[in-house]
């Protein structure tokens, strides 16, 4: 197809220029005004020497300004690079180096931190700050709006599918990786995945857009509860909405805050929200059960959907959500290398919790690549053939390893092991590493170690996930001091806060004499986890 994101959008503005297209803490932007602004970035961007295949790191919280930097991104042919707004300094550095960033956008809240690192990031040509109202303008930067004011729209242009857009995520050594794919047909992923949830067609080319637009008679009003930082946020509750025409729902407020998220679903008439699994939908449900008590119910009648990935959403959970709500709760199993299959619950149809359907091209295959028969209780990886991304940005090794051919066939494979039913659905079993999920976030226990044993009184630690009734998992450090030291589980905590992203940090440090090993120095996560497991 000839699609892009760019194009998709500037189809849209120009058919549809008075429909609401972002609403970030309460301030409305027509679709005409988001494809204005995003085209003064873009001229922007261009003034600065970033064209075609140039990469912008998006330094940013939910806002329409994350929305609108991204289409000006790609409104040069560049690809958007996201970055986890938690990073510490040594993370932006290595994120901003290994993706080739020429350009970083960030907020105002952030400036003293970019002050901290802009030597280290000699192929930056510029950095743009969004005033939050927290920090004066960073000296050599350029202001957001001011920028908007002071540059003419980029005139439009014919762009290539076969741009690279890439996301960011975890690979199992702990740094992270750019997951590739080709922007067009990217976007024909995306706008498939709307047309099917609407029972409609989707269009063959740009030819037929504006026609399948038209079809659509209540363009979705999505609510990215999760962080647009992420695939989750930015693929479903961005990418496929805007592609469909529709209004995108933000806040910039940190933190989750149910009662924020349904009073903007009241407010605004979200019909659409995305999740990240138990962690978002707990909170969630005891805010509806409160509201409820106290006699003031939320009134959340716009809401049709609840769609999730990324982290277990149990069945229980969803029965909590149904009874305030008729709703179509989806749980998507996938990652950042690809879709896999899906559950969909409603209050006609209940869903075993981790139990999915497969999507088409999705198989479960051994590690020694046979296909798993269903019913056959054996384990294996979940693959898929659908839509397999180029590979990992500079990492041609690890590419090798996850994106590779069975019987011909090119798959990706994430990592999720699961068994098939003898119906032909799967059950997700978890990860085959030790890589830890908490709150959709992926901690690598690897790079922990690392940071925890940086402390002088530290001889060693191993790392590992406990189950978390909030956050899904929690890390746990299992550390021996050197000997004769003496520090506190609270004073290690601390000294690694300097040194890692919050959501890395151990919940608890676990004292022991020694950090069991094997005779090759290779960690025993075995005996880790279940000390760790005993000691709770």
């Amino acid at each position: 197809m000839d699609f892009h994101f760019a194009s998709a959008w500037e189809l849209v503005a120009d058919k549809y220029p008075n429909r609401i297209a972002t609403i970030s803490d309460n301030k409305t932007l027509p679709w005409k005004e988001f494809e204005r602004r995003a085209s003064c970035i873009a001229s922007l961007l261009e003034k600065y020497g970033l064209g075609p295949g140039s990469k912008a790191g998006l330094y940013l919280h939910n806002s329409s300004e994350y929305q609108e930097a991204q289409f000006g991104i790609f409104k040069i042919g560049g690809c958007p690079i996201n970055v986890n707004y938690r990073y510490k300094s040594d993370e932006l550095v290595y994120l901003l180096e290994n993706s080739d960033a020429e350009a970083v956008f960030f907020q105002s809240c952030y400036a003293m931190r970019i002050w901290e690192i802009r030597d280290r990031l000699p192929n930056v040509k510029l950095f743009i700050q969004i005033d939050d109202n927290t920090e004066a303008l960073l000296k050599g930067a350029e202001d957001y709006e001011r920028a908007i004011r002071a540059y003419q729209p980029l005139p439009r242009r014919p762009q290539n599918p076969e741009d690279v857009y890439m996301l960011y995520t975890g690979g199992t050594t702990g740094l992270p990786k750019g997951v590739m794919y080709p922007q067009g047909a990217f976007a024909e992923f995306f706008l498939a995945m709307g047309a099917a949830g609407r029972e409609l067609t989707p269009p063959e080319n740009m030819a037929g857009y504006a026609a399948f637009l038209e079809q659509i008679a209540e363009p979705p009003v999505s609510l990215p509860a999760c962080p647009l930082m992420h695939g989750t946020g930015v693929w479903l509750g961005s990418f496929a909405p805007l592609l469909l025409g529709g209004t995108v729902v933000t806040t910039s407020k940190l933190g989750l805050n149910p009662d924020t998220l349904l009073t903007m679903v009241e407010d605004h008439g979200v019909t659409d929200m995305v999740i990240v699994g138990d962690a978002f939908a707990r909170p969630i449900l005891a805010a509806l059960d409160e509201a409820e008590k106290r006699g003031t119910p939320y009134q959340i009648e716009s809401l049709k959907q609840i769609t999730s990935s990324g982290v277990m959403w149990s069945q229980e959970i969803k029965q909590g959500l149904l009874r305030h709500q008729d709703l179509v709760l989806a749980d998507v199993m996938g990652s950042t290398e690809g879709g896999m299959g899906s559950s969909v619950m409603t209050r006609e149809a209940t869903a075993s919790t981790a139990k999915f359907e497969l999507n088409e091209g999705v198989a479960v295959i051994t590690d020694d690549d046979r296909f798993v028969e269903p019913g056959s209780g054996e384990m294996g990886k979940v693959a898929t053939s659908a839509f397999v991304p180029l590979g990992y940005y500079k990492d041609p090794e690890k590419s090798a390893a996850t994106f590779r051919e069975v019987e011909g066939v090119r798959y990706s494979f994430p990592g999720d092991y699961a068994t098939v039913e003898p119906d032909g659905s799967i059950t997700l079993l978890g990860r085959g590493s030790v890589c830890i999920n908490t709150g959709g976030e992926k901690v690598f226990p690897e790079e922990v170690e690392e940071a925890v044993k940086r402390h002088d009184l530290v001889e060693d630690c191993l790392v590992v996930g406990l189950p978390d009734e909030r956050f899904g998992e929690r890390v746990v450090a299992v550390t021996s001091l050197r000997d004769g030291a003496s520090a506190s589980p609270d004073d290690v905590i601390t000294f690694t806060a300097d040194h890692l992203a919050g959501y890395k940090l151990p919940r608890q440090i676990l004292l022991v004499d020694q950090v069991r090993r094997a005779p090759n120095g290779k960690a025993d996560y075995k005996w880790a986890k279940a000390f760790a497991e005993k000691s709770q």
